[in-house]
C-alpha cells in the first residue's frame, strides 16, 4: 500500500474501512484483496470479480485494516492455507516444502466452515458442564454451608474461624476454575460474531487454547494439590488437636472437604465384631466382650496365635474392621481359610504382615499336580497319579517411593482393614483422627467361599539387656540359659528374668524367690506382674 494513499484516507468512522483507490470522495469498502493489500469499494472491485486471473488467484476477504500480517514471515509469499495440526495460517511454500508439508491443510474458506463446527460442539458440551445443578458455584457454596453449620452451633470460635478458612480457601479455587469457563465462553462468542475469515483464522488458535483450558476444569473437586493445600490440612491437623470433644466431627468435615482421598474419620467398627481364638499361648487371655487380648509380661510368648474375627449378627458384615496392635509382638491381618488356619502353610491367605520393623504382603497361589499314591485295595499294585492341589504362600516386602519408609510404614499402631467383598482388600495405618495412610491393597484371585477375616500375633524374641559385658560366648550362653525357662518377669526398666521354681536368674546370677532382691534401677524382683492389651478390635 502506497503512503500517498495513506496520507490521502480520511477516517470518518474508525471503524469504517474506505476504499483505498478512491481519490477524492472516499467511499466504503467492501472487500479487501489479499494479495493486492488494498481495500475497494463496489466501483473498483469489479475489476477483481470479472476478471478471470484475478478471480483465481486474489482472494478476497471482508474489509479489514491490513497491518503487514497478510505475508508468510519466512518466505514472504501470500497466506492461502490453514495448517489444522499447528493452528496457523501458512503459504503455498510451508505448505509443500517445509515443516507443515505433512500436516493437515485447508483453504481458508473450509477451514473456517470446520472450525466452526467444531467450536459450536465444543460449545454445547462446556454449556452442559457449567449448566449442570452438581457443579453450580452457588448451589455448591450453600449445600456445604448448610451441611457444616449444622454442626458449627456447638462449636468455640476456634472451630468457626477455621470453617472459614477451609471454605473461603476452596471457594477461591472453585471460583478461579470459574474464570476458565467464562474465558472460554467469552472467546467462543467472539468468535462466533466473527464474520471475516482472515480474523477468525487469527483467533482461533486463541479460542482453542481457552475451550481446551476450560474442558480440564473439574468443579467437583477440592483444592487443586500443592503447597497451599497441604499448608491448609496441616493448619486444620494442629488446631484440631485443641479442639473440644465437639469440635472433631466438623474438623472431620472439613477435612474431607478439602482432601477426600486422604482424609476419612476413625469410625468404630461394631460391637457385633468379636475375636475367636484358635490358639491361646501362655500367659493369654479375651476381654469379657472379646473384643481384647491381653498378655502376661511375666510369662514367655513366642507361638503363633491366630484369631478370627467373627461377627454376633445374623447376616455377617465384614466390610471394614479396625484393629489397634502392641509393638511388643509381629502380627498378620487379612482373611484366610480353616486350612491355613489349622498349620499356617497350606490353605488360602490374603494379608499384610508386620515383622520386626518391615511389612509384607501375603498371596496365596494354588496349582494342581500330580502325585503318586498306592491303591488302598491292592498290595502289590503298581502306584497311580491322582492330582492333588498345591498351595503356594508367597510373601513381598512392601517398600515406599524412594526406598524411604514413614514411621507409621514401620510398624503401624491401629490398622484398617477394608473388604470390598469378593475382590480385594485395602489395608490403611490410622495415623489420627481423620488421617490414613494406604499400606496396601491385595487382589483376591481365590475362589473359596470360605475366607474369614483373622489376626495372628507372633511373639517378638527378646534379646537379653546389658549382656554384652560378658562377652559373646558368654552371651550366647546366656540366651541359651533364658530359653529353658518357661516362664519370665519383665521389670519396668526393660530388663527380662528367666523365672524357674525357686528363684530367677540373669546374666549367670540367681535370685531366690521371695529374697526382695532388687534389679539394677531398684524394682524388687518379681514383685510386678504386668498384664498388657496384645491388640484390640475398635
Amino acid at each position: 500500500m502506497s503512503d500517498s494513499i495513506q496520507t490521502k484516507r480520511r477516517r470518518t468512522d474508525p471503524q469504517t474501512i474506505l476504499c483505498d483507490m478512491c481519490i477524492e470522495d472516499r467511499k466504503p469498502a467492501k472487500k479487501t484483496c489479499m494479495k493486492c493489500e488494498i481495500s475497494m469499494c463496489v466501483q473498483h472491485l469489479q475489476a477483481h470479480l470479472t476478471t478471470p486471473v484475478l478471480l483465481q488467484t486474489h482472494p478476497l476477504t471482508e474489509p479489514m485494516a491490513l497491518c503487514g500480517n497478510t505475508k508468510c514471515s519466512q518466505h514472504g509469499k501470500l497466506l492461502e492455507y490453514y495448517c489444522l495440526d499447528d493452528m496457523t495460517c501458512v503459504c503455498v511454500s510451508c505448505a509443500i516444502e517445509d515443516q507443515h508439508r505433512l500436516h493437515n491443510m485447508k483453504t481458508f474458506s473450509t477451514a473456517h466452515k470446520e472450525l466452526l463446527e467444531k467450536l459450536k460442539a465444543e460449545q454445547l458440551i462446556l454449556q452442559e458442564k457449567t449448566d449442570d445443578e452438581n457443579v453450580s458455584l452457588e448451589k455448591w457454596e450453600k449445600s456445604e454451608r448448610e451441611k457444616l453449620g449444622r454442626c458449627s452451633v456447638r462449636l468455640i470460635e476456634a472451630v468457626t474461624k477455621l470453617r472459614d478458612i477451609s471454605l473461603t480457601s476452596v471457594q477461591s479455587s472453585v471460583s478461579a476454575r470459574m474464570v476458565s469457563l467464562k474465558t472460554s465462553k467469552s472467546s467462543m462468542e467472539a468468535a462466533q460474531k466473527e464474520k471475516d475469515t482472515f480474523r477468525f483464522l487469527q483467533m482461533y488458535s486463541q479460542v482453542h487454547q481457552d475451550v481446551e483450558k476450560a474442558k480440564a476444569v473439574d468443579l467437583s473437586k477440592g483444592l487443586e494439590p500443592g503447597s497451599h493445600r497441604d499448608k491448609l490440612v496441616e493448619k486444620m491437623r494442629q488446631n484440631g488437636e485443641k479442639m473440644v470433644k465437639q469440635a472433631s466431627q466438623f474438623w472431620g468435615s472439613l477435612l474431607t472437604l478439602v482432601d477426600p482421598e486422604h482424609h476419612q474419620e476413625l469410625v468404630p467398627t461394631g460391637s457385633h465384631l468379636i475375636f475367636e481364638p484358635q490358639s491361646l499361648g501362655p500367659g493369654m487371655s479375651l476381654s469379657k466382650d472379646n473384643r481384647k487380648v491381653f498378655h502376661s509380661q511375666w510369662m514367655k510368648f513366642c507361638s503363633s496365635c491366630l484369631f478370627f474375627i467373627k461377627s454376633t449378627l445374623p447376616v455377617p458384615d465384614f466390610k471394614r474392621w479396625v484393629i489397634s496392635i502392641s509393638k511388643d509382638c509381629d502380627w498378620t491381618i487379612g482373611v484366610c481359610d480353616d486350612t491355613y488356619a489349622t498349620n499356617m502353610t497350606d490353605g488360602y491367605i490374603y494379608g499384610l504382615r508386620c515383622q520386626g520393623n518391615q511389612l509384607f504382603f501375603l498371596t496365596t497361589e494354588s496349582s494342581w499336580v500330580m502325585k503318586e499314591t498306592q491303591p488302598v485295595m491292592g498290595f502289590g499294585m503298581p502306584k497311580i497319579e491322582t492330582p492333588q492341589q498345591h498351595y503356594k504362600v508367597s510373601q513381598q516386602v512392601i517398600n515406599t517411593p524412594g526406598g524411604n519408609v514413614e514411621p507409621q510404614m514401620n510398624r503401624p499402631p491401629i490398622v484398617e482393614v477394608v473388604w470390598s467383598f469378593p475382590d480385594s482388600l485395602s489395608f490403611f495405618s490410622k495415623i489420627g483422627q481423620h488421617q490414613r495412610i494406604n499400606l496396601l491393597t491385595v487382589t483376591i484371585s481365590s475362589t473359596s467361599s470360605d475366607l474369614k477375616p483373622f489376626v495372628c500375633l507372633q511373639g517378638l524374641e527378646k534379646e537379653a539387656t546389658n549382656v554384652s559385658i560378658f562377652g559373646s560366648k558368654c552371651a550366647f550362653k546366656f540366651g541359651q540359659i533364658q530359653q529353658q525357662y518357661q516362664n519370665q518377669w519383665k521389670c519396668s526398666c526393660g530388663k527380662i528374668y528367666g523365672e524357674s521354681t525357686d528363684g530367677y536368674h540373669y546374666g549367670g546370677a540367681f535370685y531366690p524367690m521371695h529374697s526382695k532382691s532388687t534389679c539394677s534401677c531398684g524394682n524388687i524382683i518379681g514383685a510386678a506382674r504386668i498384664t498388657a492389651v496384645l491388640c484390640e478390635l475398635l
